[in-house]
């Protein structure tokens, strides 16, 4: 049988009780948040968030979707082909550690996998829309730097989730176990530089 979406109902507070609930959803998670909270935070009646999004499954999916077509919008910008390689990656390394340290990153983590199982497609919605399509964008640059002979790269696509996993280093992983207070930016800065000479010890071209 077709799954038919529900037709919302706009107005002119529409976005702003939908910038609210998503604010309160990353903050405290679907269970934790209460349409009394998300009424609050808009500074609304309850009558007029239930007037808008008849259920709170409905409102959490479409804050959760507004938050991955922001985060989309900024993947775009991921590769400035006309700048130097060593900028492009910087600005991508840079993109990629402030997202994964970010309060709001690990929120809508914690909030994908805490609600895989009550919403099994907003793990997905989020994946291809955030780090799917940030590595689909530094592919296609890695690709097109290739041809150019600044780099030497078979699989563009493998070398753009290598990139990502150096940047990464162990920094996320500190961040979820709640040890986030504990990295300095010069430590930061450290994995970053790291990660670009290392990428380029393996891909560079020697001239």
């Amino acid at each position: 049988m077709t799954d038919i979406k529900p037709i919302l109902k706009k107005g002119r507070k529409f976005d702003q009780v939908l910038d609210a609930a998503r604010n309160v959803f990353l903050r405290e998670g679907f269970e934790g948040a209460s349409m009394d909270d998300i009424a609050a935070s808009a500074k609304v009646s309850k009558a007029t968030v239930y007037s808008y999004f008849p259920d709170k499954n409905l409102l959490f999916l479409e804050a959760a979707k507004s938050e991955i077509l922001r985060i989309t919008q900024e993947v775009e910008n991921i590769a400035v082909v006309d700048a130097p390689i060593e900028v492009v990656l910087r600005y991508s390394a840079r993109t990629i550690v402030d997202f994964y340290l970010s309060t709001l990153g690990q929120s809508i983590f914690r909030v994908c996998v805490s609600e895989s199982e009550r919403f099994p497609e907003l793990g997905r919605m989020f994946y291809e829309a955030g780090p799917k399509m940030g590595s689909e964008r530094l592919s296609g640059y890695l690709h097109y730097m290739s041809e150019q002979g600044v780099l030497n790269i078979d699989d563009a696509p493998l070398a753009a989730d290598q990139f990502a996993a150096l940047c990464r280093s162990d920094l996320f992983q500190r961040v979820m176990f709640g040890l986030g207070d504990s990295i300095k930016p010069a430590e930061i800065d450290h994995v970053i530089d790291g990660a670009i000479a290392t990428f380029l010890a393996r891909y560079g071209v020697s001239t």
